[in-house]
């Protein structure tokens, strides 16, 4: 009789985990975290418009779409005839000798101007691949690009890195740079996760310019206020005015397209 028994119990179990894989595998494949997918900062599902992230070296890049208004200072590196000949982020062929350069976050066909501001020597040149994956260099130029700005040398040196336009490609195609040179500027001065801060930051530039105003940005991960002033219809213009503003002691004012 307990044979019986502990015959049923162990056809029972059988039957229990028999139906437990059916419904596990029912669709086929196990279900994938999102988190797997995108990077941790990013939203879910990513911002419309917005490039696939990627992930080097298991940290998650987030292109962004527009480069309009983008202008930074950081390190400036290069690299040559190791990648000569093999395929850029964007599909073409990497020409050591060309006027390119490699950006982790730009859109792939940018025009920017690279200025070395240990020798002031200033370049144009295109980003048609990404990089580099090293901590706080912000570009990775073409040998040719590095040649020009004289770093070659010394391998590496700072920079401030601005948008020039994008290129598009034109009826007869041939490629062509957006004009990012007019429209509507202004110039940030600071920017705070606080918005008293910003508040505070406003209050004191409406006492002497004109335009004083927050820009408010959600980056998927944080609320940020940016505190923004002053309006030029050109680009020509937007240097005496930081000019004007680093003068008065704001550093690290920068012109953004709005």
């Amino acid at each position: 009789m307990n044979k019986i028994i502990n015959n049923h119990k162990t056809i029972f179990s059988l039957l229990v985990f028999g139906l437990f894989l059916l419904s596990s595998c029912s669709t086929g494949r196990q279900p994938v975290s999102v988190s797997s997918k995108y990077p941790p900062k990013a939203s879910y599902p990513p911002k419309a418009n917005y490039p696939k992230p990627y992930k080097v070296f298991g940290k998650w890049y987030q292109p962004i779409p527009d480069s309009k208004g983008y202008r930074e200072r950081g390190i400036a590196s290069w690299y040559g005839k190791d990648f000569h000949g093999k395929k850029t982020s964007n599909g073409e062929i990497y020409n050591m000798h060309d006027m390119t350069a490699a950006h982790k976050t730009l859109p792939l066909g940018t025009i920017v101007k690279v200025l070395n501001l240990d020798n002031n020597k200033e370049i144009t040149l295109r980003i048609n691949d990404r990089g580099p994956f090293v901590s706080k260099r912000i570009i990775d130029l073409s040998y040719e690009a590095a040649k020009r700005i004289g770093i070659v040398g010394p391998g590496t040196c700072s920079v401030e890195v601005a948008t020039i336009g994008q290129e598009v490609k034109s009826e007869k195609d041939r490629v062509a740079p957006i004009d990012y040179y007019s429209g509507n500027f202004t110039f940030q001065v600071g920017s705070y996760a606080d918005k008293s801060n910003a508040e505070t930051l406003k209050a004191k530039l409406n006492e002497k310019y004109k335009n004083a105003h927050i820009a408010i940005i959600n980056d998927g991960n944080r609320i940020l206020y940016r505190v923004r002033v002053g309006l030029c219809s050109n680009l020509e213009d937007t240097a005496k005015y930081e000019k004007i503003l680093a003068e008065d002691g704001y550093a690290d004012v920068f012109t953004v397209a709005e």
